[in-house]
């Protein structure tokens, strides 16, 4: 769907309106170009069933530009599980057809009237940033929309986690910036806080300093997450250290008195914002080894953190926990396969103990 003519709005500029006016107003654009010829009625009237599908999905309440990537994939994970009406309809049996879910091509359909709707909330000021660009939802040839594998592998993890650390410990040596414009610190933070906590993009920049906290000798993070909840995660050694860096150095020289609670600060001075954490990985992935570099978005390092502890045999109730998800449940969609891992568990089987050891013969 086309916006060319809408003006283009600094993040400043964006408006805090709910799913449902966003959707009301793009369905009044879309159904305007059947006057122009630029769209058939039905057409239009597709595009229009689809948005107000996906507000219904999504909620209809909340802020557009609240988000993110994670919910709109849960939209479009949930416009694939939901039944086809029409063609239980055709059927001519309730009962056969009760369990008729969307078509593969119905699913590819449905994700791209979502991504025209992001466009044009974009270039309309409704989003700061288009979350379809941490969408990992993806329509195949068969079986419709599914969930691409996110995780890094334990190489490419360790690569980035690597370079953020040494990007922090050489920020006080990095020439050729000017004290205010020195984020090093701040970009090695915001790595090993994705990769090691896996919070929610939402939840990383909307921190503030009163919220790391110590109790019992341990560095903790109290979380809000979604829903009105909270949650106190405690940190690793490695990131305790590169946050009080930042902290003693690092924030100082982002701090303009703008914004005196948050943790993360632009150079600006102010609050970083969602749009600015990608650059922040991408920047950092740059100093990564070309043969442990692969590119990830700020959910995919969510999906990095649960997987590997999965992987590592931790506690599902603490994994959800560090998460912050409610339902055991929900970590499946976070779980992603890992190559070898089958032949890794195999070989240290609980019940067979080491099968190599001669002992065991």
């Amino acid at each position: 769907m086309g916006g060319a003519n809408v003006r283009r709005v600094r993040p400043s500029d964006v408006q805090r309106l709910t799913v449902a006016e966003c959707v009301d107003r793009y369905a009044g654009m879309v159904r305007a170009k059947t006057s122009t010829g630029a769209l058939s009625p039905k057409t239009a009237e597709v595009y229009v069933r689809d948005v107000v599908t996906f507000a219904a999905l999504a909620g209809a309440d909340r802020v557009l530009d609240d988000l993110t990537g994670e919910d709109v994939d849960e939209a479009l994970l949930g416009f694939a599980r939901k039944p086809d009406g029409r063609r239980r309809a055709a059927a001519g049996d309730a009962a056969a057809g009760a369990g008729a879910l969307q078509s593969g091509a119905s699913q590819a359909r449905f994700r791209r009237s979502v991504s025209a709707f992001f466009k044009y909330a974009l270039v309309a000021g409704w989003v700061q940033l288009n979350p379809m660009q941490a969408v990992t939802v993806r329509p195949r040839q068969r079986g419709g929309l599914r969930a691409q594998r996110r995780a890094l592998t334990v190489e490419q993890a360790e690569g980035l986690l690597g370079a953020a650390q040494d990007l922090a410990e050489t920020a006080p040596a990095a020439p050729g910036k000017r004290p205010d414009q020195r984020t090093e610190l701040r970009d090695g933070l915001v790595v090993l806080l994705l990769a090691a906590v896996g919070p929610r993009v939402s939840e990383l920049t909307a921190a503030n300093v009163e919220d790391f906290f110590v109790n019992g000798g341990t560095r903790y993070w109290r979380i809000f997450g979604k829903g009105g909840r909270t949650r106190d995660v405690p940190l690793p050694g490695p990131v305790v250290e590169v946050l009080d860096a930042y902290l003693a150095e690092g924030r100082k020289l982002l701090d303009r008195g703008r914004e005196p609670k948050a943790l993360l600060l632009s150079w600006r001075g102010r609050r970083l914002a969602r749009g600015d954490v990608q650059a922040v990985i991408d920047r950092v992935l740059a100093r990564v080894e070309p043969g442990r570099r692969r590119s990830v978005t700020p959910h995919g390092l969510r999906h990095t953190t649960a997987t590997h502890l999965l992987a590592a045999a931790t506690d599902m109730d603490a994994v959800r926990r560090v998460l912050g998800h409610a339902d055991l449940s929900t970590l499946g969609r976070y779980r992603d396969e890992l190559p070898g891992e089958l032949e890794a568990a195999m070989r240290v089987h609980p019940l067979l103990g080491n099968v190599d050891d001669p002992r065991r013969r």
